[in-house]
């Protein structure tokens, strides 16, 4: 069975590349910045399991209590 996340993340990641090659874009050009707002670790380790690394948020708070719980796998989170 494959998780929600991991066919959700595809997905997202499919429309990336297809709008890169419209622009004439490299794909490595644009980076998704998943934003975690109001889900707790538990909710974001799906996540991080089908491949998304770069987090987001928008209160300095958010971050930290999240990078805790996600630190080894989670490179600098974001202010958006």
């Amino acid at each position: 069975m494959i998780d929600d996340s991991a066919c959700g993340l595809a997905a997202v990641e499919q429309e990336i590349a297809r709008a890169c090659a419209d622009a004439r874009r490299e794909r490595s050009e644009v980076t998704l910045i998943a934003v975690s707002k109001t889900f707790f670790a538990d909710a974001i380790t799906p996540v991080l399991a089908a491949g998304q690394r770069h987090f987001g948020e928008n209160r300095v708070q958010e971050p930290s209590r999240n990078g805790r719980r996600c630190a080894k796998t989670i490179p600098a989170p974001r202010c958006i």
